[in-house]
């Protein structure tokens, strides 16, 4: 999948830290009806390989559904595996992005300097992801573009929610990593999709 076109399409990305299985299903219906186009599932949720598996099988022809929270070169095999597609990390490790590449698996990696950033850009890294954004600023961010190869698309994590969203875009962020402003354990479909609404109308409208 292309992730600059699911990303035009919607800039959010779900982050489902701590969910369970038997609510994957739902919580995902939830987020597609909502007009987003990439879940994540972080490696540290209970049982995440099967709550990935049933997502990639509901949603997985429209919809770009990976793992976050990878650490190890056996975690990219086992979300391949799976039927994940996407690759985040929550550290710069160039490795990491190679062993996503060889499978054929788009990767985010997470960073925060510059020498990070470049470092998985010559990986192949296919998005970078500014982890943690609550320690950086949208100034930060359009200073990191000055630099970064035209067309680098940065993903702002951590702190995001709709009182934000507005400054970052301003700063060239391509797309957000929402977590608990869109999910967290305990949430029921409706409370995902009322949540999920408040964020898409505090996006700015789209220009012309």
């Amino acid at each position: 999948m292309d992730l600059a076109h699911l990303l035009a399409a919607c800039p959010l990305v779900a982050i489902l830290r701590g969910i369970r299985p038997d609510e994957a299903e739902g919580i995902g219906d939830a987020l597609v009806a909502a007009g987003l186009r990439v879940i994540e599932v972080p490696l540290n949720s209970p049982d995440p390989l099967d709550s990935i598996a049933r997502l990639a099988r509901r949603h997985g022809a429209n919809v770009l559904i990976g793992a976050g929270t990878v650490r190890r070169d056996a975690d990219v095999a086992a979300v391949a595996a799976a039927g994940g597609h996407l690759i985040v990390t929550p550290h710069a490790d160039p490795a990491l992005v190679r062993a996503a590449k060889a499978r054929g698996l788009l990767a985010v990696p997470g960073f925060f300097t510059p020498a990070e950033a470049f470092s998985l850009l010559d990986a192949g890294a296919d998005a970078l992801k500014l982890f943690p954004a609550e320690g950086g600023s949208p100034a930060m961010l359009r200073s990191l573009r000055a630099v970064l190869p035209p067309g680098t698309m940065v993903l702002p994590v951590g702190g995001i929610d709709a009182a934000n969203l507005a400054p970052w875009l301003a700063a060239g962020a391509a797309g957000f990593g929402i977590g608990g402003s869109i999910y967290k354990p305990g949430d029921d479909a409706a409370a995902v999709s009322a949540k999920a609404a408040a964020l898409l109308a505090a996006l700015p409208a789209p220009e012309g």
